[in-house]
This record gives structure tokens, sequence and C-alpha cells, in this order.
């Protein structure tokens, strides 16, 4: 039997040190968004996704959450900020007026609101006749959780 001793060693936790680094394209967002991209890419998302993907709104000054809405992009830069999104929220899959979402992804319980709603970011790179509940639009959406008190 041949021994590679220690070189061979040194090689694979090297190897698995560079693939733990590396993460996936968005893995060096926090959960409290401070490290998201600043910059945008004009182009049309693959995918978005929303940080935080949950919040408690009693957890946030006032109440209001700061949603942000992350594109994964098949040209650079990527992960970047996609323009033209359009935000909102829902309950259930229906329509609510207990949680509003401002066009920079400002959301705040209504006053009296309870439970846990969905707040859904899509862009707006084509017109849509009409943009479901939970904005499905046949483009890119990304969801996340706010519960109110």
């Amino acid at each position: 039997m041949r021994k590679y001793g220690l070189p061979v060693f040194f090689l694979v936790v090297l190897a698995i040190a560079i693939t733990l680094a590396c993460g996936s394209p968005a893995s060096h967002v926090t959960q409290n968004c401070n490290s998201a991209p600043t910059g945008t890419n004009p182009s049309m998302p693959q995918s978005i996704t929303l940080c935080p993907a949950v919040a408690d709104a009693q957890d946030y000054p006032n109440g209001q959450v700061q949603f942000i809405a992350i594109g994964s992009f098949d040209t650079p830069p990527s992960p970047a900020l996609p323009p033209n999104t359009l935000w909102g929220a829902c309950y259930q899959n229906a329509p609510t007026s207990a949680v509003t979402v401002s066009t920079n992804g400002m959301a705040r319980c209504a006053s009296g609101a309870s439970g846990t709603y969905t707040v859904w970011a899509t862009g707006g790179w084509a017109l849509c006749d009409l943009v479901e509940p939970c904005g499905t639009c046949g483009q890119p959406e990304g969801y996340a959780k706010l519960t109110c008190p």
C-alpha cells in the first residue's frame, strides 16, 4: 500500500476550505441584509430573493421592515439589485390591506393586523395585464414572510 502522507492531506483540506468559502452567489448576504449588493443590473434576473426572508415587525423600529430584492443574473454584476421592482403583500394567496409595502420595499403592518403575511417582489420589465395577489406575473418573483403582532 502506498502512503501519500502530509501533501495529499494538505491538498484535501485546502480543497474543502476553498469550496466552503465560495458558497452560493448570495451566500454573503446576511439575514439582516447589511451586506446586500448595492449595484443594479438592468437585465431581467433569473431569480429574486428577498432579504430578510423572515421578519417579525415588532423587532424593527416603528414596526417598519425594509425588504431588499436581490436578483441573480446570468450577466455581471450578479447578485445585484434588480431595477423596476414591483412590491406587494398578500395573505393566504389573497389581496390584503393588513400590510402595505412601499415602492422601495418598506413594509408596515396596519393597525390591528395580526398573523403572518407574504411580502412579494417581482420585476416590472414587461407590462402585465394582471398581477396576481401574490405577485405572479410570469416574471421572476421573490417572497418573504412578515409577522404582524
